[in-house]
């Protein structure tokens, strides 16, 4: 009796876990590599807005059930704010909420999509910053976008999502802030 108590337990504890559907993903993008750009000290303000329509960034296309949305733990627009601001220092300028010289890092979409079947799954991830910056007489505009792709068997796991995601935004922050077009629009 007492056996078959303990395989039974077992076996609930067992499927509990198996349907354990996590709702937060945890990213945490890191500042790549950042050129000097200017030793003049240029004082910018800097600012990180979150334009997406979706407050979610994983989606998990179960068919025929209903699609599995997943967060980040930790807003995305404040891991943004850091790595920006920090970036823009080893840049060379002085962040100034005051500066007239402004920056606005716009977060406009951030998605991974996961078709998940039976035997495999695909990810595909978008990610689209648009940056922008103005002086007392000019304003400069420019686009970044950014594409990943997984799969691989069965299901993914978090921790693989998570490098990907990080991946590719470690990779997209780093090609903005050592972007020159926008470095000689700030030098102006």
């Amino acid at each position: 009796m007492k056996k078959s108590i303990y395989l039974l337990l077992c076996a609930l504890l067992t499927t509990a876990c198996a349907s354990f559907e996590p709702t937060h993903i945890a990213l945490n993008p890191t500042l790549g590599p950042v050129n000097l750009h200017t030793q003049l000290d240029v004082p910018i303000g800097v600012e990180v807005v979150d334009t997406r329509s979706k407050n979610y960034v994983v989606q998990f296309d179960q068919a025929p059930k209903q699609p599995r949305l997943v967060s980040t733990s930790e807003p995305i627009r404040v891991q943004l704010d850091s790595i920006f601001r920090r970036g823009m220092g080893k840049a060379g300028y002085v962040i100034d909420p005051a500066a007239p010289k402004r920056v606005q890092f716009q977060l406009e979409y951030l998605l991974t999509d996961v078709i998940d079947n039976t035997l495999n799954y695909e990810a595909k991830t978008r990610l689209v910053i648009k940056v922008k910056a103005s002086n007392s007489t000019q304003e400069f505009t420019k686009t970044f976008s950014g594409n990943g792709y997984l799969k691989g068997p069965l299901s993914p796991d978090f921790a693989t999502l998570e490098l990907d995601i990080n991946k590719l935004i470690d990779k997209l922050t780093t090609e903005i802030l050592n972007d020159n077009e926008l470095h000689q629009f700030l030098e102006k």
